[in-house]
């Protein structure tokens, strides 16, 4: 089994994530979700896009979601190229 995925993907760079919660959260939560960017969706669904430093990082993040008690729908490891183009497009 081959992971293409990994061979485009510096080591030692954070991964972009995309946590996709229902419910709205606002701006001043970002802070608590370390930094990562909040997008109110219209469809009532929330966006925390961002660098996340490795994977225990990333189930602290998961975890405080989980805290707000915000259903969690995906999560997301996007490539450098969608980060840019990241989401609302719904």
């Amino acid at each position: 089994m081959t992971n293409d995925m990994n061979a485009e993907i510096d080591p030692g760079q954070p991964m972009i994530y995309q946590i996709r919660i229902k419910g709205h959260l606002g701006h001043h939560w970002s802070d608590w979700f370390g930094g990562l960017t909040i997008t109110a969706l219209d469809n009532g669904e929330t966006l925390l896009t961002g660098p996340v430093v490795d994977q225990a990082a990333l189930y602290g993040v998961l975890r405080k979601v989980r805290d707000v008690g915000l259903p969690l729908l995906s999560v997301i490891c996007l490539t450098p190229g969608q980060a840019d183009a990241s989401e609302v497009t719904q």
